[in-house]
């Protein structure tokens, strides 16, 4: 059987290649710290990682990953998202207490186990700790796959233990219906910003009313990104998940197209500011560099639970008082 493929955008690149390497020669590190900006990019690269370690050549039998009796997964759970300890004497399932035994119980199949640790910033206090006593002595057999778009959220300790690779997102450009008029009309506003606002209080009040209008679009288009998402991704997912877990993998999926729309306004500003850099436009400069710090701001206040309207809000207006005053 063919082993599943890399994310296309990662074939050949550097960090892919120590890693073929390392599981041809058996010699992959017991625990492996997978970090980027997409959480998509970084399943589908622990994904990858597991069918090579769990399906090698010689298998008899050959396993989709998640359908895999050596296949272990812990994820957040509800609304609040987080990897909980559970209690000491009868852990409930998706914890760390009912998943840390797991790792030690002999491979059924495979020569080793996989087990994938989704959004590892999500262990709290409790959890941490307790996987830390985990890496100090690791199960053997066990490989262990973190997945974060926040390392350093994770105990030192714990990044400490584990063998580092960063990956880029591979994933394309949001499609979704509405986002590409937005990202133009963005760039539109800004365009008219740096013209100059002057005292025309009607003027005024056309950026003004420019920017909310972004604020409620932006929200339109990331529920009906969510929305088309969690429907393709929901059928895929094992039936055995419980309604709590299913509830954090939506939200996690929210939350990561959140974060790559995000990321698209970032790239955008850039764009919009490159040909004035290149003209020497110094006053450009200091606007672009401001609104990217910024936005990187409001982009961490959203890690704590900040609305996205209000982050956006909170940008756009930082964006109008920086573009425009800075031709007056």
């Amino acid at each position: 059987m063919t082993a599943l493929p890399w994310p296309a955008a990662l074939v050949g690149t550097p960090s892919i290649a120590v890693i073929e390497q390392a599981i041809a020669r058996q010699r992959l590190s017991h625990s492996l710290l997978l970090h980027g900006d997409d959480l998509g990019t970084l399943v589908g690269v622990a994904h990858s990682i597991a069918d090579r370690l769990l399906n090698p050549p010689d298998a008899r039998a050959h396993f989709a990953v998640k359908d895999h009796p050596d296949y272990l997964a812990l994820r957040p759970k509800g609304k609040t998202r987080i990897i909980p300890i559970g209690k000491s004497d009868s852990p409930e399932a998706g914890t760390m207490r009912e998943f840390l035994p797991k790792l030690y119980v002999t491979p059924a199949v495979a020569p080793q186990k996989v087990a994938i640790i989704y959004e590892a910033d999500r262990m709290n206090t409790e959890s941490s700790n307790a996987f830390l006593k985990t890496l100090e002595e690791p199960p053997g057999h066990t490989t262990l796959l973190l997945l974060t778009t926040r390392p350093y959220a994770l105990l030192p300790t714990i990044r400490s233990r584990t063998l580092h690779f960063r990956f880029p997102s591979a994933a394309a450009p949001i499609t979704t219906d509405g986002w590409q008029p937005w990202l133009e009309d963005y760039r539109a506003w800004l365009g008219r910003l740096s013209e100059g606002v002057g005292s025309d209080k009607h003027a005024i009040a056309d950026h003004v009313f420019t920017l909310y209008g972004l604020v409620a679009r932006f929200s339109a288009v990331l529920d009906f990104a969510t929305a088309e998402v969690w429907k393709e991704q929901k059928a895929k997912l094992p039936e055995e998940l419980s309604d709590d877990e299913a509830e954090a993998i939506e939200t996690g999926i929210a939350n990561g197209l959140r974060a790559r729309l995000f990321a698209e306004i970032e790239h955008a500003t850039c764009a919009f500011a490159l040909p004035r850099l290149n003209a020497g436009d110094e006053s450009a400069r200091r606007a672009v560099t401001a609104a990217i710090d910024k936005l990187e701001h409001d982009i961490g206040l959203l890690r704590l639970n900040l609305n996205e309207a209000a982050a956006l809000e909170d940008f756009l207006l930082g964006s109008l008082r920086l573009w425009a005053t800075r031709r007056s």
